[in-house]
């Protein structure tokens, strides 16, 4: 290639990573999810010759490379290496996607087709390996366009991020006379824009029950995993900010049937034997039981969980027990049910290999500036938790922190009957960064892919409702639109009484494995034409 194309070539690729960057809060621009991929698409397309495959993992690296490092500077606020060394992983998947589009041989719809199902392919694979990172897939871009966005319910986001780069592959690859492309991508965009319309007109005639659920945020200051108050500071402040909410609802029909507190609200354990006893620390009781004289209401709340054993009349610690990140709920009547979290994130609650790698240890505390205190142990439970709400038993599918991004775990929560998603989180390790928005975004995708609303109680973050289609519904912010603030709100959140099984919680990932296995079977088959 020529020195001019060549650089021509560079400024599509950080053009479209750029672009893509700017899809994600704080910027938002979701109107480039359309167009954002076509400079990178031209510029794979153009190259050819013996070192394509590695010319267009080199270009698309580059894009993939700079898309990262401007989406997640965020992580700079708790380490300045994982802030540099997750886009240079991330891009990695950018440029086979580049490798695979440089030699590809197919054209025409065929191409769209084959560089589609690539492109979601490999989202899916990122947020896989390595137990994945599928934060900001190609699809969450339409985070703010929910008619568009409906159709993450059947192949997932992943299935968004699919249809996204085929329309502007089509688009690329358009020639004149070659009006098949122009038709494909039009009829594309209609088809997601009617299923959108017919899926939230559907929802909105559902029967439903009404939860109302009061979610109590603190805003408490941390610096990474150290959080800036003491153990009294805390627990005073949960029962001051509730019982101020639940006085102002003393006496009206607003009553909540839910009071929800964030991840590892309170400072004290959980002990629990493997029978289902269970004790707590009594800090934990004293708050507790001063927020529940004020009425009726079930109690959500984070909290960490150790396993115990009996000691005489007590319950105590167990010798080489596990300690679990976990969801607590207790009823009116003081029943405890516990959901302990099952993706833990790698270098925040747990470090694999730390034991026989010590350098690790060093990494993490040299990078967080806080002792590591050892690796959380991942539950195994699939059940979702019930709660009585609305009159009705309603089943909580359980969420701590980052799982509310990972639509293969939640979809394992489905049941028939009345669900919402219940996540616990706390993004306060990542200050007043784009972080608790980028969480949120992700977050929204759960409730369009599984047909099941969603209540999310933060510490710092993002506290609010949202429904079935993927709305926002309710927010917590202050005077000057900001979710970094103390305070509580009361949710009304109509609960599907009859909810369908979207095709994505039915058959979950296997959907667009078969698709980019369709794609790259194609594509095969091209190559071997092209050679004849």
């Amino acid at each position: 290639m020529t020195s001019g194309s060549g650089w021509m070539r560079i400024a599509a690729a950080l053009a479209s990573g750029l672009m893509v960057a700017g899809l994600f809060p704080p910027y938002n621009f979701g109107i480039l999810a359309w167009v954002a991929m076509m400079p990178l698409l031209w510029a794979l397309g153009s190259l050819a010759g013996k070192h394509a495959g590695w010319k267009g993992f080199g270009l698309a690296y580059l894009g993939g490379a700079v898309s990262g490092l401007i989406q997640f500077n965020w992580l700079e606020t708790v380490s300045w290496l994982g802030a540099i060394l997750l886009p240079v992983y991330l891009a990695v998947y950018w440029g086979l996607f580049g490798a695979f589009a440089a030699t590809l041989r197919a054209s025409g719809l065929r191409r769209a087709f084959c560089l589609a199902t690539m492109w979601a392919g490999l989202e899916w694979l990122r947020g896989w390996l390595f137990t994945g990172f599928g934060w900001n897939g190609l699809g969450v871009g339409l985070h703010e366009t929910p008619t568009m966005a409906q159709g993450a319910d059947l192949l997932g986001v992943a299935g968004l991020s699919l249809m996204l780069v085929f329309f502007q592959a089509a688009l690329v690859g358009y020639r004149p006379g070659r009006w098949r492309n122009l038709a494909a991508a039009g009829l594309l965009v209609l088809a997601a824009f009617g299923y959108g319309k017919f899926r939230i007109a559907g929802e909105a005639r559902a029967e439903t029950v009404r939860l109302k659920a009061l979610l109590v945020q603190l805003d408490i200051p941390q610096e990474a995993g150290r959080v800036l108050w003491t153990d009294l500071e805390i627990h005073q402040a949960y029962e001051e900010e509730t019982l101020k909410a639940l006085e102002a609802l003393k006496d009206t029909d607003r009553w909540p049937d839910w009071v929800i507190w964030p991840e590892t609200a309170l400072t004290g354990r959980i002990l629990k034997t493997n029978d289902g006893e269970w004790g707590t620390w009594q800090i934990n009781m004293d708050t507790i039981a001063q927020v529940k004289a004020a009425g009726p209401f079930s109690l959500i709340y984070g909290v960490n969980e150790l396993e115990a054993e009996k000691a005489g009349d007590n319950l105590v610690p167990a010798e080489n027990g596990r300690a679990y990140n976990s969801i607590a709920v207790m009823s009116p009547e003081d029943k405890l049910q516990t959901y302990r979290k099952r993706h833990l994130v790698i270098f925040g609650e747990t470090i694999p290999f730390v034991d026989s790698i010590p350098l690790l240890r060093k990494i993490y505390e040299q990078q967080s500036g806080m002792a590591f205190g050892g690796s959380f142990t991942p539950g195994d439970s699939l059940e979702p938790l019930a709660i009585l709400g609305g009159g009705t038993t309603i089943g909580a599918i359980p969420t701590v922190c980052f799982e509310d991004s990972v639509g293969r775990l939640t979809r394992k929560f489905v049941r028939e009957g009345p669900q919402v998603i219940v996540n616990v989180t706390n993004d306060g390790w990542f200050k007043r960064s784009p972080a608790a928005a980028q969480h949120f975004a992700n977050a929204r995708f759960r409730a369009i892919e599984l047909r099941r609303p969603m209540l999310r109680c933060a510490n710092t973050g993002v506290s609010g409702a949202v429904d079935s289609v993927g709305v926002t519904t309710h927010l917590l912010i202050d005077g000057n639109g900001s979710h970094f603030t103390r305070g509580s709100l009361l949710a009304e959140l109509r609960i599907p009484l009859r909810p369908d099984r979207s095709l994505y919680a039915r058959i979950g990932d296997w959907g667009i494995l078969a698709v980019a296995a369709a794609g790259i079977v194609l594509a095969l088959t091209a190559r071997r034409s092209a050679e004849r």
